[in-house]
């Protein structure tokens, strides 16, 4: 492993210095091939005996430089001034051959002087949860942080039962959070704050790097970024469930995996994680919640925006209100793709509310009933590729489908491109719930077959066969997992 680790030479307060606490037995679960060739990684070395001691963190290789980062956070919106990696170190930053720069995390890695009380590492659980979900938001093309591999611990980690332990190699182009800035800013750090918003540019976006005002042009791009990124979320029906400062990355990529969940019938206020009692975090508050968590990052950088106290918060409104034109933007391009649209009409955007009042009175599958659109929009489509034999929409969706027809019937796009690209926007196959669950039961259970089988089947969203029309499928009555939880 090649490291240069850029996070390590900032000044000390940034990060404890922190090894990886060792387990008693590691043991490889998976490691992900495709991934460890792109960062220049052996494989093969990986899930060997010596690999797995260094993913387990019995190893330490050389050149990193393992630390536990310093952040703060909202949680659930009240404010705490001292989180941090709790049970989480960062080895070292890798270089792919394309030059990217990405941190390398293991999750699990034991107590760190961040932990509060915690024991600093993850059940099997929320690992092989983390993994298969990460690596369907990659298939899926929604940045965010990948598993490089997940091994088991041979050890035992009380919560509501005693589990099996697992940890997590993550990957990601940075752990910098909203609720790093949070950190420094509560202590009135502005050489800190000036100090990571130099080198935050200079990782995420050095073509900034050089701007008149740094702190603005970070603020942003950071803005951009959630709206791109929560959009995505929005257009598969994936819910976070702990949208927290702590946990929405500057890079703009998706992390935390551990109460999230894909929605199968379709309600705006569908909530699946176990601590989200009032709903905080439901599908329909998403959008609104990133734009609240950029303006605690707005806040965070007021002291650094502008020497005038007042026109820095002027300058740090002005970024903020952008985000929801910026959000309607993607999000109504997003949507276009998914339903066929090329130009813009007047009533397009009645048309797109009805499909959703429709889908949330008839409580119909999200996932399946774009892809079913997407069928219909070329009846005469390559055979084989339609899920008519697995999913019907209601009769009440006739009057609703015959105008949207007739919406298509103007565009000057062809039948089959238009279903070739809509087929491209609407996934068959997501990481449904009770499949996750499934995998992660068996895997306790110390088979680690349904969670292979599972991440394989989710590397190619888009391509239906009928052969694996139980990956796409909704959970059958009894089948339906209806929470999630943390690994802490």
């Amino acid at each position: 492993m090649a490291f240069d680790n850029s996070y390590a030479r900032l000044p000390r307060y940034f990060y404890s210095r922190q090894p990886p606490t060792p387990v008693a037995a590691p043991g490889a679960i998976r490691v992900n091939r495709p991934l460890a060739e792109a960062l220049g990684l052996d494989p093969e070395w990986l899930a060997s005996p010596e690999g797995t001691l260094v993913l387990a963190g019995n190893i330490v290789p050389e050149g990193a430089e393992p630390l536990a980062a310093a952040y703060a956070g909202h949680q659930f919106g009240s404010f705490n001034p001292k989180l941090g990696d709790g049970r989480a170190v960062l080895l070292g930053e890798l270089v792919s051959s394309s030059g990217e720069r990405f941190d390398l995390q293991l999750k699990g890695a034991g107590r760190t002087p961040y932990s509060r009380g915690g024991d600093g590492r993850s059940p099997l659980g929320p690992v092989l949860r983390e993994y298969s979900v990460s690596e369907a938001m990659a298939a899926l093309g929604v940045p965010t942080s990948r598993a490089l591999a997940a091994v088991t611990t041979g050890e035992t980690v009380v919560r509501e039962r005693i589990l099996p332990g697992a940890i997590l190699a993550r990957v990601a182009h940075s752990h910098i959070r909203i609720g790093t800035f949070e950190f420094f800013a509560a202590r009135e750090n502005t050489q800190a704050l000036t100090e990571l918003v130099t080198h935050t540019l200079q990782r995420h976006y050095p073509e900034q790097a050089d701007a008149e005002n740094p702190a603005l042009a970070l603020l942003e791009c950071a803005i951009a970024a959630q709206a791109s990124l929560i959009s995505r979320w929005q257009l598969l029906g994936f819910i976070h469930g702990v949208m927290n400062t702590d946990n929405m990355l500057l890079s703009g990529e998706t992390i935390d995996y551990g109460p999230c969940a894909f929605m199968d019938s379709f309600d705006p206020d569908t909530v699946f994680s176990s601590i989200d009692h009032g709903g905080r975090y439901s599908y329909r508050n998403q959008p609104g919640i990133g734009h609240w968590n950029l303006a605690t990052l707005a806040q965070s950088l007021v002291a650094v925006l502008h020497t005038d106290p007042r026109e820095a918060v002027r300058l740090a409104q002005g970024a903020v209100d952008t985000f929801s034109d910026r959000f309607l933007d993607v999000h109504t391009e997003g949507l276009k793709r998914k339903l066929g649209l090329v130009t813009d009409q007047p009533d397009d955007a009645a048309l797109i509310e009805e499909l959703y009042t429709l889908m949330a009175t008839h409580k119909t599958d999200f996932t399946l009933t774009f892809r079913r659109l997407a069928d219909l929009a070329c009846p005469e489509g390559e055979p084989g590729r339609d899920v008519a034999a697995l999913y019907a929409l209601p009769g009440e969706f006739e009057s609703w489908l015959a105008r949207w027809q007739q919406r298509l019937a103007t565009e000057a796009q062809a039948p089959a491109e238009r279903q070739a690209d809509m087929y491209r926007a609407n996934p068959v196959y997501i990481p449904r719930n009770h499949l996750v669950q499934e995998a992660i039961s068996a895997g306790e259970a110390g088979d680690f077959g349904p969670f292979h089988q599972l991440v394989d089947r989710l590397a190619d969203p888009w391509t239906f066969t009928s052969a694996d029309q139980h990956y796409a499928l909704p959970p059958a009555p009894g089948q339906e997992v209806a929470q999630t939880f943390c690994g802490t």
